[in-house]
């Protein structure tokens, strides 16, 4: 890998580095949102939220259009969610992890 997609992965990736962010996603993977859709995710004011949303479009991942006076976010690229699910497939593993070594820890 060069040192260039590294750094573009990176940037990626730390967009989602976030809770808040995660949940964003989330919601946005069933349609479009406008910021107030969106505040309730989190007890953040409005700010908050467009800050977040500001990093998910840095990133690529999130995109904006008009429509009328209020603005809508839709999630750019879909396929971002195979990576999330990816996550899950890696908790269950360390989960697994966990409970086997806990085990072992207490066999005599």
């Amino acid at each position: 890998m060069k040192r260039e997609d590294a750094v573009a992965r990176a940037k990626i990736l730390k967009a989602l580095a976030n809770p808040i962010r995660l949940m964003m996603v989330d919601v946005l993977s069933r349609g479009d949102c406008c910021v107030n859709d969106l505040r309730p995710l989190a007890r953040v004011n409005q700010s908050a939220i467009s800050r977040h949303l500001a990093q998910l479009k840095n990133a690529g991942i999130v995109v904006e259009r008009r429509a009328g006076n209020r603005v809508m976010h839709h999630l750019e690229c879909p396929c971002i969610l195979q990576a999330l699910e990816c996550t899950v497939g890696v908790m269950h593993k360390e989960a697994a992890r966990k409970t086997r070594q806990a085990e072992a820890a207490r066999k005599p």
